[in-house]
């Protein structure tokens, strides 16, 4: 059922050492306020924490109680209190607002302020500005990475791709190139750095600064190659509905941390129970890259397996049943627990999802995708936004729409807005405009169809004394060519073969064979042609920003391919989806490469339109 690769595949690094790092790093700051203190935790900290330093842990350096941030007046009557915090102002002034209220009332109590994964200089400046600055320490701990599995380091940073992608707020560019120098101190020196998008240029910059001129790394490397892309790069492939396992799990019980909570729904009881979701769930394991039509005939032909397994126990002689409760049988109950969940999760990811409504929701997806009908898919949306059956599947429609149509006509622009308005709030009419700022959602400029803009844009992009556009201008040519890439790239396989989804011959799998992650497509190109040459056409129509940069390795090395060069670590900037992991895994099992994928945060459609509806702040 799990795919079989090439058996060669290199061995992937202990990414343990992260988290030790991490947690060591986390006790010595509380140690650094002795004594019994409280602790209060950011609320986007509390997941990641927990997968760092658990309550004991916290406990046993003198954290007496524990509260999330809600900012609102606090119940501690400790006299030394501990901020463990994201770097946000609004955070900031609340802590402000506590030690004026103490000190206006006459009491004395230490303050001590822990940034993460850093402090900026803007909460230094609200400190001073509210009079608060000499009664509190402030320090950072840099915790940057998170492992969630074998293969896959988070950030946990979600608000990188709103601020940096919308607002045009740099400061997280330093932070990620940050944690891109930490992954090479610990795993490199990198021998090839591949890139796409302006974001992407400008983590490798921070991180080429942060690593000091003529650092040399005597260790063996443990990573080779390095990919970073922007998630603006690819819009399509978020938007699309996931059918792999691992991603209809995200989106429809929403994974946190690497962790997810099944309701009674899916435990057939009253209560709730937290999963982790990796490697070490072997039931998962097996099932988490493939494609949902499958996973029941894995799942029943596994319950006749664990049935074998038990029953074995009959006939067994003392000696020998002693041997199996000792040995196999904690482990088989172990996997008949996780079997039976993951049934129940499929059993209620099949009541969601194949019903009528999700059938024709993938049929107009793939029609959009390949740009067949789209009169009828237009009808489907109109309907789609007047049954109101999901705000955020209607705008994932509309922007989809409007990325693979080179943006609306104006026509069309006015009568969906208005009628999506009309159905979900005027309120929207900013998200609209946030839509508008980022790509997503456009319309063709009147008399002219962004077609034809592209090839007068794509001269002046190719054009080196014209290099320097306005960003207005980039940003309109950028969004307009989908179905040019689609064809360069080939990402729409044929649609008059049969695609067996059991036995999948390329990443289009992640998509019912309907469509290639445009953002894994542009890699596998990359790692083939070890370089942007032959792909000048494409990366025009991506609006450049394409770098690639070689390591102190000589070309014989290089043409070797030896085990960390076929290690490729994969950092998208802005999220990315557990699709496009599944992806990499498949491309890396065809080739005889190991991805890791390092992301800023885990995304899919809900996540990456709720970033941008008017009401985020």
């Amino acid at each position: 059922m799990a795919h079989t690769g090439r058996r060669d595949a290199p061995e992937l690094p202990d990414f343990s050492l992260l988290k030790r790092l991490a947690r060591d790093q986390l006790i010595y700051l509380l140690e650094q306020l002795p004594g019994k203190k409280d602790l209060f935790i950011d609320a986007d900290l509390m997941s990641p924490l927990d997968r760092i330093a658990n309550v004991t842990t916290l406990k046993q350096h003198e954290v007496d109680k524990l509260y999330k941030v809600e900012l609102k007046p606090i119940v501690s009557t400790s006299d030394q209190l501990c901020f463990l915090i994201r770097p946000r102002i609004q955070i900031v002034k609340w802590i402000a607002e506590i030690v004026n209220l103490d000190k206006a009332s006459g009491r004395f109590r230490r303050y001590k302020i822990i940034f993460t994964p850093q402090k900026f200089y803007a909460c230094e400046t609200v400190l001073e500005e509210q009079g608060v600055y000499g009664d509190v320490t402030t320090d950072e701990w840099a915790f940057y990475l998170l492992p969630l599995d074998d293969d896959i380091i988070s950030l946990e940073l979600p608000e990188f791709f709103r601020d940096n992608f919308l607002e045009g707020d740099q400061r997280w560019v330093t932070t990620a190139g940050s944690a891109l120098r930490l992954v090479y101190s610990l795993y490199g020196p990198f021998s090839k750095v591949n890139g796409i998008g302006r974001c992407a240029k400008m983590v490798y910059e921070s991180w080429r600064d942060q690593v000091k001129d003529g650092e040399q790394k005597a260790q063996q490397p443990e990573i080779g190659n390095v990919f970073l892309i922007d998630r603006d790069v690819d819009f399509v492939t978020p938007l699309c509905s996931q059918v792999v396992y691992e991603g209809l799990v995200d989106d429809i019980f929403r994974i946190k941390c690497g962790s997810v909570e099944f309701g009674p729904e899916v435990t057939s009881s009253d209560k709730s129970i937290k999963v982790m979701l990796n490697s070490q769930d072997k039931v998962f394991n097996e099932i988490r890259n493939e494609h949902f039509s499958n996973v029941f005939g894995f799942l029943s032909q596994k319950a006749r397996n664990l049935q074998t397994a038990y029953d074995k126990r009959r006939g067994m002689d003392i000696k020998q049943m002693k041997t199996f409760v000792s040995e196999e049988l904690k482990g088989l109950k172990q996997e008949h627990r996780l079997l039976s969940l993951h049934i129940g999760a499929s059993e209620s990811i099949m009541k969601k999802k194949t019903k009528q409504d999700f059938q024709e929701l993938l049929k107009t997806e793939h029609s959009l995708l390949e740009g067949f009908e789209v009169r009828e898919c237009i009808s489907f949306i109109e309907e789609h936004i007047n049954r109101q059956i999901s705000m955020i599947d209607s705008l994932r429609l509309l922007c989809l729409l409007s990325i693979t149509e080179n943006g609306l006509l104006p026509k069309d622009y006015r009568s969906l807005k208005a009628q999506y308005l009309q159905s979900y709030g005027i309120e929207h009419l900013l998200t609209f405009a946030n839509l508008k700022q980022i790509g997503l959602l456009v319309e063709q400029q009147p008399g002219e169809t962004l077609t034809v803009m592209e090839s007068k844009v794509g001269k002046l992009v190719n054009d080196k004394t014209a290099g320097k556009l306005t960003d207005a201008f980039s940003s309109l040519a950028k969004k307009s060519n989908f179905r040019a890439l689609s064809k360069r790239l080939v990402l729409i396989p044929k649609s008059g073969e049969e695609y067996d989804l059991r036995v999948p011959r390329d990443m289009a799998y992640i998509f019912s064979g309907a469509y290639i992650p445009l953002s894994c497509k542009l890699i596998e190109q990359v790692l083939e042609r070890d370089g942007w040459t032959g792909l000048e056409e494409v990366t025009r129509m991506l609006n450049g920003h394409e770098f690639a940069v070689t390591g102190g390795t000589n070309g014989t090395e290089a043409r070797i391919k030896t085990d960390p060069q076929r290690i490729i670590l994969v950092m998208f900037l802005g999220g990315c989806t557990y699709s496009e992991i599944s992806a990499l895994r498949f491309l890396g099992r065809e080739k005889g490469y190991k991805f890791i994928v390092l992301t800023t945060a885990i995304t899919n459609s809900a996540r990456l339109l709720e970033a941008l509806l008017d009401n985020h702040a």
